[in-house]
């Protein structure tokens, strides 16, 4: 039986439920009544339950599939509008002790170079990525007790957030680890991160025990329930994620949103933002050996109906991706990009290159951090280095009513210019900045709110006339 409310990932990730919501689906890919209504409750931006979203993925009809992404444009403009939140991973370590087969970190891996930065040399990538114009990181190692244990990732928080270079700042450290213990959870929600992220890779409990056959991680119930138990040590913002490519996507699809609709049953909120990685060649990976690969057109629509099912959840998309496909499922759903990304132990400080083989994965989208908001720029969008919610508190269940009530716009979008204003300023070069310029003054005029449209207008030509040096 299927119990939201169970603190047991067998029963908020019940098989015979997936099971039943895929048969459901199958039977109703071209129920056009059945669809169209969907359509029209997942237009009043309640969301979906997994087995109407998962209908709406698996829908045949030709028409109704262009209603679908039309929707999910509308609601991702409707609670986004044209933001774009910049991010950069932060890789400390690659010593792991497990064996997942689809990562180049597996402990039995012998010509991957090992490596572990020092707390300088995590200054020194801080500083690169400062000098990037960087605010927020995801900082993320592979599972090893001995190399890795909780004190060291609690010390690279301090140094990361310690570091000020410049102009510079990392004001959001959101953090990419292992499974762990509630104690643990709790020493890292007093290290102040910002979100703790952690991917399933699969829902399906066969084939996450094929996938993980050795190692901590090789516990499925224990990793599952990570979620739950960073909530309990009082972490308010937590990320999901599938590695699409590894399982069935339809499968993983609906498990993930199983699990969302765990977290805001038993919790009382979900997750902060979802990432849909795909499966990238990597040191001693071969994606092709994985036969569940994800075309872009299903890979478009998976994101089209996440964020028509959970409307006011963040999605992330990384430089695993080409820009062909990241500039289409940013119109489609998109919030949190990276940019110039590496995926390297120590690649920011010094160039990646065969001798330094420690990537985790390949990177598609090689461009420069400026010559990524250079393209979002021209696409119309606003890139955004804010991150004032999390400063202020407005985090878990705070932030989602702000977002639910549609008053997020009213901190995002001057927050947004402010920031990128700060970006042009310090970071830019000379065609970014006059594209940003122009977007901004463009951009003050559509805020809806008179009073917070002057604030940010004020704001904005203090600073351009020198009488304010604003950092927000």
């Amino acid at each position: 039986m299927y119990d939201v409310n169970s603190p047991h990932a067998d029963d908020f990730i019940n098989d015979a439920e997936i099971q039943a919501s895929l048969a459901f689906a199958d039977a109703n890919r071209d129920n056009r009544t059945m669809i169209e209504e969907l359509i029209d409750k997942a237009r009043l931006c309640k969301g979906l339950s997994h087995r109407e979203a998962l209908l709406l993925l698996d829908c045949s009809v030709p028409d109704l599939n262009e209603k679908i992404f039309a929707l999910a444009r509308e609601i991702k403009e409707k609670f986004y509008g044209r933001r774009i939140v910049m991010f950069a991973p932060l890789y400390l370590s690659n010593y792991c002790v497990n064996g997942c087969v689809y990562c180049p970190y597996h402990r039995k891996n012998s010509h991957i170079r090992r490596c572990k930065l020092t707390q300088e040399q995590i200054r020194q990538e801080v500083i690169a990525l400062q000098d990037m114009g960087h605010k927020r990181l995801a900082i993320e190692l592979g599972e090893d007790p001995v190399m890795n244990p909780i004190e060291y990732v609690l010390e690279s928080i301090k140094t990361i957030y310690d570091v000020k270079h410049r102009n510079g700042a990392i004001r959001r450290v959101n953090v990419n680890i292992a499974a762990t213990t509630v104690e643990n959870y709790a020493k890292l929600k007093a290290a102040g991160i910002g979100t703790y992220i952690l991917f399933q890779e699969t829902y399906n409990r066969k084939a996450y025990e094929e996938l993980h056959p050795t190692g901590p991680k090789s516990d499925y119930a224990y990793h599952t329930e990570a979620m739950d138990r960073a909530m309990e040590g009082g972490i308010d913002d937590v990320g999901c994620g599938v590695l699409y490519g590894l399982g069935l996507y339809r499968y993983d699809f609906c498990g993930m949103l199983m699990h969302a609709e765990h977290l805001e049953a038993y919790k009382g909120v979900g997750p902060h933002t979802i990432s849909v990685p795909r499966i990238r060649p990597a040191d001693d990976i071969d994606p092709t050996a994985f036969d569940n690969s994800v075309p872009d057109s299903i890979f478009e629509k998976i994101v089209a109906v996440l964020r028509i099912a959970v409307p006011y959840t963040g999605i992330i998309i990384s430089t695993r991706e080409s820009a062909k496909v990241r500039e289409k499922v940013l119109e489609l759903g998109v919030s949190q990009i990276s940019g110039g990304s590496r995926t390297s132990v120590g690649g920011y400080a010094e160039e990646e290159s065969e001798e330094n083989n420690s990537a985790q994965f390949d990177v598609e989208d090689r461009r420069t951090l400026d010559q990524v908001v250079n393209w979002l720029l021209k696409l119309g969008y606003i890139p955004s280095f804010c991150t004032a919610c999390y400063r202020a508190g407005r985090v878990g269940d705070r932030f989602m009513k702000l977002v639910k009530s549609g008053q997020i716009a009213n901190c995002c979008q001057p927050n947004a210019l402010m920031t990128l204003k700060e970006y042009l300023e310090d970071y830019a070069s000379p065609d970014t900045r006059a594209a940003g310029e122009k977007t901004i003054a463009a951009e003050l005029l559509r805020i809806p709110n008179e009073k917070v449209r002057a604030k940010a207008a004020e704001y904005l030509a203090e600073e351009a006339s020198g009488k304010r040096d604003f950092r927000f």
